[in-house]
């Protein structure tokens, strides 16, 4: 059965992202992707490339990536890395994403670290705005 690899109090998945919409972390930051509210999200502050990594205490076999942007400020491309036990980050997969305020979902493998890069925004700025980022699998 397939869990949640990162709980919403984020102590047991350690999560760093590029930045946050002007340093607020209180009501930009990256704790709100997982806190499974419809009114907060994670919202970047302008630049080329944003991205995401989770750290899991231990390797985990990743099933489902579920992802929801705000229209108008999504990634046209999502690059998957991901690293098993202290080797270098590498690409697992290429994501293309609707601009849509949907849940999208993909899928991922065998890992102790992810990093998703947000490249190309949707935005003129750069910026990315994530309401939900889930990331269902098993731990091994």
């Amino acid at each position: 059965m397939l869990s949640p690899l990162c709980p919403r109090d984020g102590g047991a998945c350690p999560r760093r992202v590029s930045s946050v919409l002007n340093r607020d972390v209180k009501q930009f930051g990256k704790k709100h992707m997982f806190d499974t509210s419809e009114e907060t999200c994670w919202n970047s502050d302008q630049g080329t490339c944003q991205w995401v990594t989770l750290d899991f205490p231990r390797t985990v076999k990743v099933s489902q990536l579920h992802i929801q942007f705000q229209g108008g400020f999504s990634s046209r491309l999502c690059t998957l890395e991901g690293e098993e036990a202290g080797e270098e980050l590498v690409k697992i997969s290429a994501l293309y994403p609707e601009d849509i305020n949907a849940m999208q979902i993909s899928f991922a493998t065998e890992l102790d670290k992810l990093k998703i890069t947000f490249e190309n925004s949707t935005d003129f700025f750069g910026r990315i705005v994530v309401y939900h980022l889930g990331v269902l699998g098993e731990r091994l």
